[in-house]
């Protein structure tokens, strides 16, 4: 068990690495990214296709294997239909990281750099998510 924390943690240090190297930890950045338009900043392209090209051949290593490398399953939980729910939730996320400029990743290694703004998004995701559990259970 010990190991796999560490490997889990080194696993999230090397990402949250990648977000700051890659600019993805930079709200501003990250919305010039989904503002069509003058001032459209196609960086994040690239940052997204390298994360593709390391993530491709392990999801095809861990099909080819029938499981991933860490164990487990490829089988979601639970259902696998498009409702309400999850279009709602979709939106929402979305809603929140156009406004924001962060997603969970990001808003959680900014947040630890000492930015107020990922401090706020940061709370805000999790009231969020605390609404959901609270009002909408899953079913």
């Amino acid at each position: 068990m010990k190991r796999a924390a560490a490997l889990a943690f080194l696993a999230g240090l090397l990402f949250g690495a990648g977000l700051v190297i890659s600019g993805m930890a930079m709200p501003q950045r990250v919305l010039a990214f989904l503002t069509l338009g003058p001032g459209w900043d196609p960086a994040l392209v690239g940052t997204m296709g390298g994360a593709l090209a390391v993530a491709l051949p392990g999801f095809w290593l861990a099909r080819r294997r029938g499981a991933p490398l860490a164990g487990g399953s490829f089988a979601a939980p639970g259902r696998s239909d498009i409702d309400r729910r999850l279009i709602g939730g979709a939106a929402l996320f979305g809603l929140g990281w156009g406004l924001s400029g962060y997603c969970p990743g990001p808003v959680i290694v900014s947040a630890g750099l000492g930015k107020a703004s990922a401090w706020i998004a940061l709370a805000a995701m999790l009231a969020g998510g605390a609404l959901v559990r609270r009002f909408m259970p899953a079913p």
